[in-house]
């Protein structure tokens, strides 16, 4: 259990680096205290639905992972 919460920590921060470096590249120059904060949003905002997507993906085997059926 340990290790599938570091492989998913380590698929987090892989995914915020790759993004940010992204953004940092492809932002105009000269880049300014807002648009490092929207580039640090967006890592943070797709590191943590990669998690999700993970989790979802691999830990919920049900079709319906958003709905639970009522008992009649």
């Amino acid at each position: 259990m340990m290790k599938r919460g570091l492989m998913l920590g380590g698929l987090a921060v892989c995914v915020f680096v790759v993004v940010a470096a992204v953004m940092l590249e492809f932002m105009p120059v000269p880049l300014k205290e807002s648009d490092y904060m929207v580039i640090g949003s967006v890592a943070t905002l797709s590191a943590l639905g990669a998690v999700f997507a993970v989790l979802v993906s691999t830990t919920f085997k049900s079709t319906d992972v958003f709905f639970k059926k009522r008992r009649k």
